[in-house]
C-alpha cells in the first residue's frame, strides 16, 4: 500500500518548497524550477520504489524538469509519478499567491501517460460529481450543480483561469448569475479546492495544462471528487505524440478513471506562497523554516494540513489538521 510512503513523500515536498524559497520574487524561473527539481529527484531516488515519471513538467517552456519516462527510486514498489516541482513558477518568482510543490503517486500503469499539452478540464467535489459533465453546456451544469449542492445558482462560485480563451465562458457563467473566481495560475490548487468546502469553490472549469490535470485528478480521487478532461492538441506533432503514448483517440472524453485508474494513490503539495488551501514557506527570526502541506490519501479520503519546521536539517512536526 502506498500509504507507507506518505511521510517520505511529505518531507520531499517540504524540502522542495524550502529550496524554492530563495527564488520568491527573484524573477528567475529556471533557477526556481532547477532548485525544486533537484531536491525532488534526489529525494525520490532514495525511496524503495521502482518509479516511472508519466507526467513531468517543462516541455512547453523548456524549464528544468523531471522528464517523462525518467526512472527514479532504488527499487521496490512499482509506481507511476505525476509531478510538478513548482506548480506556479511565475507566481513564485513574482511573489504572487497560489504557488506550491506537487507530487502524486499511484501504482504502475494507473496514471494517464500524456504529453505536455492543453486539456479542457472540469472538476467538482463529492456532492456534485453526479450532477455535472464536461459534455454538457455550462448553463446545464450550473443548473444541475445548484440542485445537487442545494444552492441557488447565484451562490455558486466557479473557478476559471483568467485567460482570453475563457472570455466567452466567463461571460456565460456570469449571465447565469453564478460568481466567477478568476485566477492567473494554479490549476491544481483550484481543481482540488472544489472538494474542500472551506475554500468556497464549487466548480473548476476551463482549458489548461494536461500535466496539471492528471496531478489534480489524483488529489480529487483521494477526496472523492471528480475530474474529466479532453486533450486539445494544437498541431500534428502533438497528435502524433499522443498516439506514441498510447492515446489512440485524442478527441475522447477522459473520465476520472482514465486519468487515474487505480484507487490506491497519494497526493502531497507544500505551499511556496500563500494560497486558498495553505500557507507558503515562512522564515522566522530564529532562521527556522515553517512549512504547511496538504497530504491526501485515497486510503481514507481525508485531507490533512501538516505544519512543520526545519532548522539545521532537522524536521519537527508542529501540528496536523484533518477533515
Amino acid at each position: 500500500m502506498l500509504k507507507s510512503l506518505a511521510l517520505e513523500l511529505l518531507q520531499i515536498s517540504e524540502q522542495a518548497a524550502i529550496a524554492s524559497f530563495p527564488f520568491i520574487g527573484s524573477g528567475d524561473k529556471n533557477g526556481a524550477d532547477g532548485a525544486a527539481t533537484t531536491v525532488m529527484r534526489d529525494g525520490l531516488n532514495v525511496l524503495p520504489i521502482d518509479a516511472k515519471v508519466v507526467i513531468g513538467e517543462g516541455e512547453l517552456d523548456e524549464a528544468p524538469m523531471l522528464h517523462i519516462n525518467e526512472l527514479l527510486g532504488r527499487g521496490g514498489i512499482p509506481v507511476d509519478i505525476a509531478v510538478d516541482p513548482i506548480e506556479g513558477t511565475v507566481l513564485t518568482v513574482n511573489n504572487q499567491s497560489n504557488a506550491l510543490t506537487t507530487l502524486a503517486l499511484a501504482p504502475r500503469g494507473t496514471l494517464l501517460h500524456a504529453p505536455d499539452m492543453y486539456m479542457e478540464k472540469l472538476a467538482v467535489g463529492p456532492k456534485g460529481k453526479e450532477a455535472v459533465d464536461i459534455n454538457l453546456s455550462i448553463e446545464t451544469n450550473l443548473h444541475n450543480l445548484s440542485i445537487a449542492l442545494n444552492k441557488d445558482v447565484r451562490e455558486l462560485n466557479v473557478a476559471i483561469q483568467n485567460r482570453p480563451r475563457h472570455e466567452s465562458l466567463i461571460h456565460r457563467v456570469r449571465m447565469c448569475g453564478a460568481k466567477v473566481q478568476l485566477f492567473d495560475e494554479g490549476d491544481v490548487t483550484y481543481a482540488i479546492a472544489t472538494a474542500m468546502e472551506h475554500t468556497g469553490i464549487d466548480l473548476f472549469i476551463g482549458t489548461g495544462g494536461a500535466p496539471e490535470g492528471v496531478v489534480a485528478a489524483v488529489g480529487l480521487k483521494c477526496l472523492g471528487g471528480n475530474m474529466q478532461g479532453k486533450l486539445k492538441p494544437i498541431s500534428d506533432d502533438q497528435v502524433n505524440r499522443c498516439l506514441m503514448m498510447g492515446i489512440t483517440d485524442v478527441d475522447t472524453t477522459l473520465e476520472h478513471d482514465d486519468l487515474v485508474s487505480g484507487d490506491d494513490c497519494i497526493f502531497v503539495g507544500t505551499g511556496i506562497t500563500d494560497s486558498i488551501i495553505m500557507r507558503g514557506v515562512k522564515l522566522d527570526k530564529e532562521a527556522v523554516y515553517q512549512t504547511e502541506s496538504l497530504l491526501l490519501s485515497s486510503y481514507d479520503q481525508h485531507s490533512r494540513i501538516i505544519q512543520a519546521s526545519y532548522a539545521k536539517g532537522a524536521v519537527h512536526s508542529l501540528s496536523l489538521t484533518s477533515s
